[in-house]
């Protein structure tokens, strides 16, 4: 049982657990703890349970709604907390609770979706928690074959919005989706232009080659979401360990006290933090051996 409220911020609170340990890895999850397959290898999920022997707090920070996350990690899950919606929620995993959710007011919904709209990009609005996988869909009319997969692999809640007609009410976050044919990305003045959100790219996990933008509240990232966790049960920012595989983990690549990316992840990342490269797709297990060697763990 929780014994108090040790953290609060602007959105909600982050309650402590009974017991916190004395460092902490987080890691992303598709690509990252998981095989192409999206399955965990045997030494991958080992070391989980070891990491727990350890008194070493398990983070898994993923871009995956609530919903998508429970598809693939079961209730008993070896790891402590889940980030999802790449720090729009933060869940005590053992516990299955909710400790806290961000949104986007109705105002900022309305800006990001005239911004989106003027320019003619396709992109959907999701709802927010814990029913952020429900969301409206509104395409540009040009070809767009990842956006296009995207509707229809989600057909069960995925609903048309009206065009050139913003949603009423909060949102989780946008997710605006790039044809890998495009060849200049609008990330760069969207960021710029909503400068008081987040705005994330990251690669297509569909077709692996177009570009998604996602737009979530201000403050919202795994970075500060990790921190929090980090802040409620006091542990120091280095003993955290981090490792990631896209371009949505940078935030929690530079602010983890040690940090390392698959050996797949883009030359941007690869240029900017330790590789590392296993024969047995368990680079995790391969970055965690290394950083408690150097911690003297």
């Amino acid at each position: 049982m929780p014994i108090g409220i040790l953290f609060k911020d602007k959105y909600g609170y982050i309650r402590e657990k009974m017991e916190s340990g004395e460092a902490m890895v987080v890691t992303d999850l598709d690509g990252t703890l998981f095989q192409a397959d999206r399955r965990i290898s045997r030494r991958n999920y080992q070391t989980l349970i070891e990491l727990k022997a350890r008194g070493i707090v398990r983070v898994i920070a993923t871009g995956r709604n609530l919903f998508s996350a429970r598809k693939v990690l079961s209730p008993d899950f070896p790891i402590d907390y889940l980030i999802f919606s790449s720090g729009a929620g933060i869940m005590a995993w053992p516990e299955q609770q909710l400790l806290f959710s961000a949104s986007m007011s109705e105002a900022e919904v309305g800006a990001v979706f005239s911004s989106l709209h003027r320019r003619r990009l396709d992109f959907m609005v999701h709802f927010p928690i814990p029913q952020n996988h429900h969301f409206l869909y509104f395409p540009s009319g040009k070809p767009n074959p990842d956006f296009e997969a995207r509707c229809s692999l989600y057909s069960d809640f995925a609903t048309a919005g009206r065009d050139g007609e913003p949603p009423a009410g909060q949102a989780c976050q946008f997710v605006v989706i790039e044809p890998y044919y495009q060849s200049l990305s609008r990330h760069a003045e969207l960021r710029e232009e909503l400068s008081e959100l987040t705005v994330l790219r990251t690669t297509s996990p569909l077709d692996g080659r177009s570009c998604w933008i996602e737009i979530f509240p201000e403050s919202v990232s795994k970075s500060q979401a990790s921190l929090a966790i980090a802040r409620t049960l006091a542990i120091h920012k280095q003993a955290v360990m981090a490792i990631g595989n896209d371009y949505n983990d940078l935030d929690l690549l530079r602010w983890a006290h040690r940090s390392f990316v698959v050996g797949n992840a883009p030359p941007e990342l690869l240029e900017r933090f330790e590789a590392i490269r296993s024969t047995d797709e368990s680079d995790f297990s391969e970055a965690v051996v290394l950083w408690q060697r150097e911690m003297h763990f």
